[in-house]
């Protein structure tokens, strides 16, 4: 299961990470989160040791939503090594979030 972060965690699992996080920033109310979590599991499954699935609640991390200009959910955003690479707004495929992660690990 992917782990939910706060704020106080994100800097120490994302921003001070020496690898790829995959960060899902999501709310309890939104349908396509929801339709996403499964996807989420077995992407996890499929990029163990290579990236690191995390999801972060907009409504109750709301600083780190706007920091990352977070305007609709879900909404991903690829860390490598601290630094935000890439973002993928809406509901995705299991390959098309695996292809990615395993770009980004390289």
């Amino acid at each position: 299961m992917a782990k939910i972060i706060n704020e106080n965690e994100f800097k120490e699992l994302v921003i001070q990470s020496k690898g790829v996080v995959l960060v899902d920033f999501f709310a309890t109310w939104c349908g396509p989160c929801k339709a996403l979590t499964p996807i989420l599991e077995e992407v996890a499954t499929e990029t163990k040791g290579k990236a690191e699935i995390l999801k972060l609640d907009i409504d109750q991390n709301q600083s780190l939503a706007r920091e990352y200009k977070v305007m609709s959910v879900p909404t991903m955003k690829i860390f490598k090594n601290g630094e935000p690479v890439e973002t993928i707004v809406g509901l995705q495929t299991k390959s098309v979030l695996v292809e990615k992660l395993n770009y980004y690990a390289g």
